[in-house]
């Protein structure tokens, strides 16, 4: 027994110390493997650098509530294929925290997931924390309880507004770290930013104002991250901070970083403007983008970030004031997550030209020639070896210049930059686009606009209301962010002698408003609406009305179209009714901002019933849709979700104002009454997300402010981008795709290097139709191209034999291409050619 108990004993020794040496090995092994993965992320007066390495960054904002779950994979992996190596956020705080205490991270919340995905992609992130961050955004991000915090002061040297941003900033630093984001532990997190464009505001706060900043960086450098920090448009940021530039044009508008050892970072380059409501449409040109990126870099840059990227929508009530449901669609991937070309191909180009230089521009010391009155020349080498790039720059708006560089000529099209890798080719020129183009087309859809059956509820007028306030309740504060609607009501009696008797005297009402919009009723008479813009939010709306002697019952509905989000002192902002008055009285002005007592409520019954959800619909009785309804009408109906996967919308004509929702989602504001200089609203699709509908009968409710709208005239669309178009000339450059580097040479991948046209088409589809070709002088833009006075009689021909029925095709550009006979019919003119395609699924051709 005595033996068998010891050979027990002796076996269990060597398999304890077996296990214990694999658990160790194991336990080392692993360790070893997370070590490689961590990288340390510093920086020099070059760039970042990353796990030993400077790196040149493309990055792109892309805000993870401004779409949905759904959409991420497909918007990140198109950023990653358009060149990007990073992607930049904002952090949302209002978001995340809308209630003290009470944190939100699912749905379009979920920033952990976010971030993962971009990891799962290869590609590095950049996180904007605030606590305040703009972005057009509602309440610039920070969450509206604050406003009630007892004693606070935003963004300033302010112990309450200190305490509270400091939990929040280690609140959500803290959760990054528990997963592991940080590229320190082997995540994508390269680099964060605190505060946002604090020198706008820093004035107004002096001395505090810069207690706060440093404030601000002792906070997250005590915090030990392992990334560097940035603080934009802060030329004074303190150490170790780094500066960084918003703006359109950094490399001639950017300072400089504050110290030699910092790198010259561009965390905003404005891709297009957000669009408020009453705007007319505006653009930035691709052209001007990559002039600016690529002046950027030929001075020392090394890191630019496009803002926006993707900009997406902003759904629900989550804008800042009258800024539109739709934001910055002009982007390189638009509002639906599809790419807008010219814009995302020629940035995608410029990428690769840029990554063609990265060793001379890391490593090369920099020189630079002015040759001429509006010609530069930049460049950079390494010495000792072969290793050269240069920037060929004319500021010449008018016309191009001949430059001569290292005995060769280069001819440089007006306000443009030639990019030569190795100081002799030319692979990219900024105002030379050989990618394609494509037209958004909007596609009535069959499957979702049958007949609507609309059912309606109209809000009851409030006549009499609870309150003992003076003076109309400040707005905001009434609203307190739950609605964007706030209830006066207010009796004032009038003596039948004070009634004018005058043959000529008029009566009126008179509100002047600190904004955004208002409607109004007297005794029950529906009198209008009036509202500011977003330049001027203040406004007077006045109206001739018939009094009666006696009492007469004043209503007002104060509306919001969302929080203010930039400035000084935003805690002490108001807007709403603030005087209001009665003009045409024999006894003179009745003020009655002060002279009588007012009551007020907040927000319409349905929102407070939810009669935008299946359950709610069921607390209010609604009535069928007869033709008319007056105002602060609720519509619903059901609909069928549109055919196909392509992105869908509805389209408000014969629309108001107010708001929507599928399926109990909020799709967001619009405003169709509020036209632009050129008559027309600024916004007419709405997106909604294919992750809101079911394949049928899908819930659609309307809140609609304004009387005698035609809901019928609203329809759904799918959007797609179908029509493709290419637009290049005879002597463009060719395309950067045809050049690789190998150690100090820059070589052709391709035995021709040829100037082409090539045609795409999106997924599956094939190129059903040519509906335009012209190699001459075709004018227009794709969409809209008609014949110049030049033009090749062959060129859709051409086009046909090399196009239809393919996914994708490549034509060559010169001129025996569309020679009939061997004729030029304009020989002393220099051609383009425009090409206009239809794709489409399973057509043969």
């Amino acid at each position: 027994m005595r033996k068998h108990s010891l050979d027990r004993w002796l076996l269990t020794a060597v398999l304890v110390v077996l296990l214990s040496s694999s658990s160790s090995f194991a336990a080392k092994k692993d360790a070893k493997k997370k070590k490689k993965s961590n990288k340390e992320v510093t920086y020099d007066g070059t760039s970042l650098i990353i796990d030993g390495k400077r790196e040149l960054l493309y990055s792109g904002s892309i805000h993870y509530p401004r779409s949905t779950p759904e959409m991420w994979p497909s918007i990140i992996k198109r950023a990653k294929q358009g060149g990007l190596n990073t992607i930049q956020t904002y952090v949302f705080w209002n978001v995340h925290e809308p209630q003290q205490g009470k944190f939100n991270f699912s749905g379009r919340a979920d920033l952990v997931k976010f971030i993962k995905l971009i990891q799962k992609n290869g590609m590095y992130v950049t996180l904007r924390l605030g606590p305040f961050i703009q972005a057009e955004w509602t309440h610039g991000g920070l969450p509206y309880w604050l406003r009630e915090v007892p004693g606070i002061f935003f963004r300033t040297d302010n112990k309450q507004f200190k305490e509270h941003t400091e939990r929040y900033v280690r609140m959500i630093l803290d959760k990054m770290k528990e997963e592991r984001l940080f590229a320190s532990q082997g995540g994508p997190i390269i680099l964060g930013q605190i505060e946002n464009e604090y020198s706008a505001v820093q004035r107004a706060y002096k001395q505090d104002g810069l207690n706060y900043i440093k404030w601000a960086s002792n906070l997250v450098d005590s915090m030990k991250l392992g990334i560097p920090w940035v603080m934009c448009k802060q030329n004074d940021a303190p150490d170790p901070m780094i500066n960084a530039c918003n703006g359109r044009h950094c490399g001639d508008t950017f300072p400089g970083p504050n110290r030699e050892n910092k790198p010259s970072l561009w965390t905003e380059n404005w891709t297009t403007q957000f669009r408020v409501f009453g705007d007319p449409p505006t653009q930035r040109s691709v052209e001007d983008i990559a002039y600016s990126v690529a002046r950027f870099f030929s001075k020392n840059g090394t890191h630019v970030n496009y803002y926006m990227y993707h900009g997406g929508t902003n759904f629900g009530r989550t804008s800042a004031h009258y800024v539109t449901t739709r934001y910055y669609d002009d982007a390189p991937l638009d509002e639906y997550g599809l790419e807008k070309e010219p814009k995302y191909g020629h940035l995608k180009h410029l990428h690769n030209a840029l990554n063609l230089c990265k060793k001379p521009l890391l490593w090369g010391q920099p020189k630079t020639e002015k040759p001429g009155k509006d010609t530069e020349i930049r460049y950079y080498e390494q010495p000792g070896t072969k290793t050269c790039a240069a920037f060929l720059a004319n500021n010449n708006t008018e016309a191009a210049e001949t430059i001569k560089f290292k005995g060769r000529e280069y001819v440089i099209a007006p306000r443009s930059i030639s990019i030569l890798p190795d100081c002799k080719t030319v692979v990219y020129n900024t105002a030379q686009i050989v990618s394609q183009h494509t037209s958004r087309n909007f596609m009535k859809s069959k499957k979702a606009n049958k007949k609507f059956d609309f059912k309606v509820f109209t809000e009851t007028l409030p006549s009499k209301l609870e309150g003992n306030s003076y003076i109309p309740v400040e707005l905001y504060g009434l609203t307190k962010d739950k609605t964007d609607y706030g209830w006066y009501t207010t009796s004032f009696k009038v003596h039948k002698n004070h009634l004018p008797t005058k043959k000529g005297v008029k009566t009126f009402v008179r509100i002047a408003s600190l904004g955004h919009a208002l409607h109004a009723w007297l005794n029950g008479e529906y009198l209008g609406s009036g509202h500011g813009s977003h330049e001027e939010k203040s406004f007077v709306f006045q109206k001739q009305v018939t009094l009666k002697a006696g009492e007469n019952h004043l209503v007002m509905l104060g509306v919001l179209t969302g929080f203010p989000d930039s400035g000084s002192y935003m805690e002490h902002r108001y807007t709403g009714p603030r005087g209001i008055s009665i003009l045409g009285l024999t006894s003179g002005t009745l003020d009655l901002t002060e002279s009588s007592k007012w009551g007020n409520k907040i927000g319409m019954e349905g929102e407070k019933l939810g009669i935008h959800t299946e359950e709610g619909l069921k607390k209010v009785e609604w009535k069928k849709f007869t033709g008319k309804a007056p105002g602060l009408t609720w519509y619903q109906t059901y609909f069928d979700a549109p055919e196909s996967v392509s992105a869908a919308t509805i389209r408000m004509h014969g629309m108001g104002k107010g708001l929507i929702w599928v399926n109990g989602e909020g799709v967001g504001r619009y405003w169709q009454s509020f036209l632009s200089p050129l008559g027309q609203p600024t916004q007419i699709e709405y997106h909604i997300p294919r992750s809101f509908l079911k394949p049928k009968k899908n819930l659609l409710v309307i809140f609609e402010e304004e009387p005698n709208v035609k809901p019928e005239l609203m329809d759904f669309a799918i959007v797609n981008r179908d029509t493709v178009c290419s637009y290049v000339g005879e002597n463009y450059t060719p395309s950067v795709r045809h050049w690789t580097r190998k150690k100090d040479q820059v070589q052709a991948i391709t035995d021709n290097v040829s100037l082409t046209a090539t045609l795409k088409c999106s997924g599956t589809k094939k190129i059903a139709a040519v509906e335009f070709a012209s190699f001459g002088n075709p004018i227009g833009v794709c969409g809209n191209f008609t014949l110049g006075t030049c033009n090749a009689p062959v060129s859709k021909q051409v086009i046909e034999k090399h196009c239809l029925g393919k996914a994708e095709c490549v034509i060559p550009v010169n001129k025996s291409t569309f020679q009939q006979d061997k004729k030029d019919s304009c020989k002393n003119v220099v051609k383009m050619l425009a090409v206009q395609v239809k794709c489409g699924r399973g057509k043969k051709n």
